[in-house]
């Protein structure tokens, strides 16, 4: 059965053989388990006399049997993680050595840790409130700079801080308005709505920009879906490789190569792109092809963006109209490609046997990108690339940010919201707020102003975990890697 007071321990770093492995014990007994396995190297030291915050050389030891060499980091309670005593074992990273010291952690006295449990000690103990542990977790899966700026700015409690404000804020208007109504003779109540209204619609205006910032936050952390479509042979797998770096799809000249949905994620200008190659789109008898074009559709509905690429070396055809009614009302980009082609590329071209590509050559592609503005939403981007020769790519990058950032990603911009449970109960505390405004509006009695400000400061609450159940809290750290 395991107990929430246990002293536990985990292996902090990745599994695998590396210059320095690390582990982690915390709990009460963390310092006898040391005195147990570790010899300092002036043996004249007792471990447990061991100042805090100090770092030892020494040997673990099973017995007589020296381990390893390490070396020793001490954080006595409450200055630690967890504050608990924590103890930190730096070893050589070797897979058998970490495991060896943890299981001789382990026989001495130790558990193991669940997932999460140093954390959720953290969380426990008040050293940190849920946003913050939350933040923890982000900023060990951040892909990008701008994921990891966000996550440390909200682990120094960005996010709580103006959590915390506005409820305490909410929490002194409750009150001042239950004590009125519990003693009318001393408190007076005249005119307080239109005291109230201001407060509530600033609170209400914070509220709405922190969620204001969670699409641009969510594709931050989790990077933008894209999709990249067209017919067979227009260069979708050639753009994906461009924008990648390195040969990841297998490019040829013949139709319906690509036979299968290929994933991969690409870090460009600060913005993560997960990007989804597809099979060329058309109808084919060819079974396993037919499968890849299905898969195709149904990641075109997944996705944030798409991208439709189009062969500008011959024109547009029905296949080419067929997807792009197929994408019509979604966020898309219309992708150019072979605009390299010139007069002198297709020279060569066996007289009668012209496939249209003197015409796009002589740029006659004009009307064909009118038919293509006619699927565009708005201000739809249409853009010339080469993905033979990484032509457009900073065009594509720059068209990327004005529709998904509104035109730039702040760096600068204290915090972003990126997580659903945030957002949510950010949703549910703004229409509080909006029924508050609107009773006062109707010249509600008083305590029906109260019923929807708790309702918020509620609400609030399960963003900082002071208004959360235990559920809650053993679910959102399950998520997390063992040794944090």
């Amino acid at each position: 059965m395991i107990n929430e007071f246990d002293t536990i321990a985990a292996i902090a770093t990745a599994v695998s053989n590396a210059g320095i492995g690390i582990i982690r014990i915390s709990g009460e007994e963390a310092m006898r388990i040391l005195s147990e396995v570790f010899e300092p190297y002036n043996k004249k030291k007792d471990v447990s006399s061991l100042e805090s915050h100090h770092v030892y050389y020494g040997n673990i030891k099973d017995g007589d049997v020296v381990v390893d060499e390490c070396i020793v980091i001490i954080m006595k309670a409450p200055h630690s993680y967890t504050r608990e005593d924590v103890v930190e074992i730096d070893c050589h990273g070797g897979v058998s050595v970490v495991y060896r010291i943890l299981n001789l952690v382990l026989k001495h006295g130790a558990r193991p840790a669940e997932p999460g449990e140093f954390t959720k000690r953290a969380f426990l103990n008040g050293r940190i409130d849920l946003s913050q542990a939350e933040a923890v977790m982000d900023l060990i899966e951040s892909r990008n700079e701008l994921a990891r700026r966000n996550s440390v700015s909200q682990l120094k409690g960005s996010l709580s801080d103006k959590i915390k404000r506005i409820r305490e804020e909410v929490l002194y208007q409750v009150a001042f308005i239950e004590s009125a109504l519990d003693d009318p003779e001393h408190i007076s109540l005249d005119g307080y709505g239109e005291t109230l209204y201001p407060k509530v619609e600033e609170w209400a205006d914070e509220t709405k920009k922190m969620l204001s910032s969670y699409d641009d936050g969510r594709y931050i952390a989790e990077g933008i879906r894209t999709c990249i479509v067209g017919k067979p042979n227009a260069g979708k797998s050639s753009f994906l490789n461009a924008l990648l770096g390195e040969e990841r799809a297998i490019v040829t000249e013949i139709a319906g190569t690509t036979r299968d949905t290929l994933e991969e994620s690409v870090t460009i200008d600060g913005i993560t792109l997960n990007i989804i190659d597809t099979a060329g789109i058309r109808d084919t008898e060819d079974t396993v092809e037919k499968i890849g074009v299905e898969k195709a559709r149904k990641e075109m509905e997944s996705a944030d963006i798409i991208l439709f690429v189009a062969d500008t070396s011959v024109p547009l055809s029905k296949e080419d109209f067929d997807i792009l009614e197929q994408i019509r009302g979604r966020k898309k980009m219309f992708l150019l490609n072979k605009s390299d082609m010139t007069k002198a590329d297709v020279s060569d071209n066996p007289a009668g046997q012209s496939d249209g590509r003197e015409s796009m050559a002589e740029g006659k592609f004009e009307k064909d990108i009118a038919r293509l503005k006619e699927y565009a939403d708005g201000d739809e981007p249409i853009i010339s690339i080469s993905a033979k020769y990484n032509q457009g790519i900073d065009d594509f990058i720059g068209e990327l940010k004005k529709m998904m950032f509104h035109g730039k990603i702040d760096a600068n911009q204290e915090m972003y919201i990126t997580n659903a449970r945030h957002k949510n109960a950010l949703d549910e505390a703004l229409s509080s707020f909006l029924c508050v405004k609107e009773s006062i509006e109707n010249g509600m009695p008083e305590d029906f102003f109260t019923i929807d400000l708790m309702n918020a400061y509620e609400k609030l609450g399960l963003i900082t975990g002071e208004a959360v159940e235990e559920d809650l809290v053993n679910e959102i750290f399950s998520r997390f890697c063992t040794g944090k």
